[in-house]
């Protein structure tokens, strides 16, 4: 079966959908069958494509417009089309750049595996600008890494209210803006310090408390 994918940015009615659905019908394409979205590439929350994704079946064929239609960049495209490869499920693409992508060819395939490549050398690429990156940071007297979610006096404040049986951890959370298992990153269930506590203050050894 054919199941056709359609998606534009704005939802203000300057762009309209009938040129991709018109498209897909022409390539086979029966309209109950076309999925849409009115929401920004870069969003991953899209109804549509997951609805679309959850009713493909082995056997059947994805069928977009144009390659950004489907993907949030590069390296997300490979992903579901790799992942629709897995399911047994074909993945065309009709226009634009990308526009001989067929995998449901050998040579589709091959210009997939070219795409597959280019997202691979993206990854290895931003790899080691990051690393080229704190290595100069260090350098120059500054450490790199993750920035903490908690500071100093945010840990202490958790490890302190976590000692308190009466301490309610929804609430603790809320208060401080972090997500449970964000908070169990620092302090545990008791007030013992965690390893991104311990890092946040400068400790290594854990400051416990003894039952």
């Amino acid at each position: 079966m054919l199941i056709g994918y359609t998606r534009v940015s704005k939802t203000d009615g300057s762009q309209v959908l009938d040129l991709q659905r018109d498209a897909l019908v022409a390539a086979g394409v029966v309209p109950e069958q076309i999925y849409q979205d009115e929401a920004s590439g870069q969003r991953e929350d899209r109804p549509g494509l997951s609805a679309c994704l959850k009713a493909l079946r082995a056997g059947d064929v994805l069928m977009v417009w144009k390659l950004d239609r489907l993907g949030r960049d590069l390296r997300h495209l490979v992903n579901t089309a790799q992942d629709l490869a897995e399911r047994g499920i074909g993945f065309k693409v009709l226009a634009g750049q990308g526009a001989e992508i067929d995998t449901t060819t050998a040579s589709g395939k091959l210009l997939f595996g070219i795409f597959a490549a280019l997202a691979e050398l993206e990854r290895e690429l931003i790899r080691e600008r990051t690393k080229a990156g704190l290595a100069a940071a260090r350098a120059r007297g500054r450490k790199g890494g993750r920035r903490f979610d908690l500071s100093k006096t945010q840990v202490r404040l958790a490890q302190a209210a976590m000692q308190n049986r009466g301490t309610k951890v929804s609430e603790l959370c809320e208060e401080l803006g972090v997500t449970r298992s964000t908070l169990y990153r620092y302090v545990g269930p008791r007030g013992e310090l965690r390893e991104h506590g311990e890092r946040v203050l400068g400790i290594r050894a854990s400051t416990a408390p003894t039952a």
